[in-house]
């Protein structure tokens, strides 16, 4: 019953995606051009609900009953610009992100299947090479 919820949930977060255009790559074309401002707002608001919620998690200090521990990240620059011009390069090159795929996948898009094993290609790749690379 408990991954009957998650799927639930995931198909509803699918059907959001879809449905506010996130999934578009128009609009993430659009966003990469700075012509539009939706992504960003949509981009914007997650940022500002994320904020929310770990400041109420850290002022609660409880989840479900469990304690809810917010561990610092090690400070860094390198690692964080390059996975991230990697991350934006691949998500222009592509027209989606991680989570848009699978919805454009539900959605009846075939051709995403391509996307999709170059995102698994590239996550076993960084397993491979993860030990070389800064932390």
């Amino acid at each position: 019953m408990k991954y009957l919820s998650y799927l639930a949930l995931g198909i509803l977060f699918g059907i959001t995606l879809i449905k506010s255009e996130v999934a578009s790559w128009f609009r993430i074309f659009e966003m990469f051009q700075f012509k539009n401002f939706h992504m960003y707002g949509v981009i914007g608001s997650a940022v500002v609900l994320g904020a929310i919620a770990t400041f109420i998690l850290k002022k609660q200090n409880t989840f479900s009953g469990e304690a809810v521990t917010i561990k610092s990240k090690a400070k860094g620059f390198k690692n964080y610009l390059f996975g991230g011009i990697i991350f934006g390069l691949g998500w222009a090159l592509g027209g989606a992100c991680p989570g848009p795929m699978y919805a454009l996948l539900g959605s009846g898009f075939i051709s995403i299947i391509v996307l999709l094993c170059g995102a698994v290609l590239g996550a076993f790749t960084f397993g491979l090479i993860k030990h070389k690379l800064p932390f």
